[in-house]
């Protein structure tokens, strides 16, 4: 079976500055992979060229045989990616339901997998704090709170900025068991971390990033 993502060769840019280099990756569908590597080493301006934040001048990069390059983020969106970025970007002045209303759209077949009954489920402590302002929750609500609203767009992959960034040692470890979870239901992800323990608990295969450039990859032991 071909993968659900792929790009090939890709080169980003910021403007003038040449960003990453000739990046080359796939994911399957129902695999978790995990791009590695330190601050400013690429991960970030990775996700965001799949996302089409990120002007890609060279390569391309395909979704379930679609061209991504040179469509907006919300075409992207439309076509089944979901982004849960680092900074998390919740609407503090909401309550944590009109958080996941807000984001609430059809999959890129039509399909509702996820909706408020399966987020309770899952999500059982943004169940109880259904009608808190998501911006008086803890850190890690709000992580919890990002993912979930990205899953109400029910997106075919989930791509993750740095989801342990800032968090407590017990806090991650929830996380870490939030995205089993995800990931044992079928959810697809391209999960960006520095949390070598973390992602290497969650991928099948890793790639390690370095300036720009992809250094190695490593299919994990399962």
């Amino acid at each position: 079976m071909p993968p659900l993502l792929t790009l090939e060769a890709i080169h980003s840019y910021y403007g003038l500055s040449h960003v990453l280099f000739d990046v080359s990756l796939e994911v399957h569908q129902g695999e978790c992979v995990a791009l590695l590597g330190r601050n400013g080493a690429g991960k970030t301006t990775t996700l965001k060229s799949i996302m089409g934040m990120v002007e890609v001048r060279q390569g391309r990069i395909s979704l379930n045989g679609h061209t991504l390059n040179r469509r907006a983020p919300y075409q992207i969106a439309r076509l089944g990616v979901g982004f849960v970025p680092e900074e998390r970007a919740i609407f503090p002045h909401l309550t944590v339901w009109e958080n996941l209303d807000v984001a609430r759209k059809r999959g890129a077949n039509g399909q509702i997998e996820w909706d408020e009954a399966r987020i309770a489920t899952v999500f059982p402590r943004l169940s109880e704090r259904r009608h808190q302002l998501g911006g008086t929750l803890s850190g890690g609500e709000q992580q919890q709170l990002t993912i979930a609203r990205t899953l109400m767009g029910n997106p075919t992959l989930l791509l993750l900025d740095e989801p342990s960034e800032g968090l407590a040692p017990l806090v991650v470890q929830s996380i870490a068991t939030l995205l089993q979870e995800l990931k044992a239901q079928g959810m697809t992800m391209l999960l960006a971390e520095q949390n070598l323990a973390l992602a290497q608990s969650l991928s099948n295969r890793t790639y390690h990033l370095d300036d720009g450039r992809i250094q190695s990859s490593q299919r994990n032991v399962e």
